[in-house]
């Protein structure tokens, strides 16, 4: 079940990457849940949908550095880069924590801090 959940998560990130946010949606249960902790929740495919079109103004650029998974539960540790409207990009520290049910996206608790540049 744990290296299916990976596969299930991997498949769906990977259509992020290629801007293919009808495609991702598709990988998430009608009432998913995106929890941004210390910020806001999104609930269900609309609210999702919204969020990555006005935060996606181009696909991010992601390293994942570890994908662990125990049961339903999928951890991914890595960075991600967001172009703002502004054209600037920004850099966050992220680990995200996936629950999946009956092979789909349920729920997602993410964990995301701005990275400073060293230096």
């Amino acid at each position: 079940m744990s290296d299916a959940n990976k596969a299930i998560l991997t498949r769906a990130n990977a259509e992020v990457l290629k801007g293919n946010n009808e495609r991702f949606l598709a990988c998430c249960t009608d009432g998913v849940v995106w929890e941004f902790v210390g910020e806001q929740t999104l609930k269900g495919k609309e609210a999702v949908q919204r969020y990555m079109s006005e935060t996606y103004v181009e696909p991010p650029k992601v390293t994942i550095d570890r994908l662990i998974a125990e049961g339903e539960f999928v951890t991914a540790i890595g960075e991600i880069s967001l172009r703002g409207k502004d054209g600037q990009s920004v850099n966050y520290a992220y680990c995200d924590v996936w629950r999946l049910r009956d092979g789909k996206l349920a729920e997602l608790k993410a964990f995301v801090v701005e990275a400073k540049r060293k230096g």
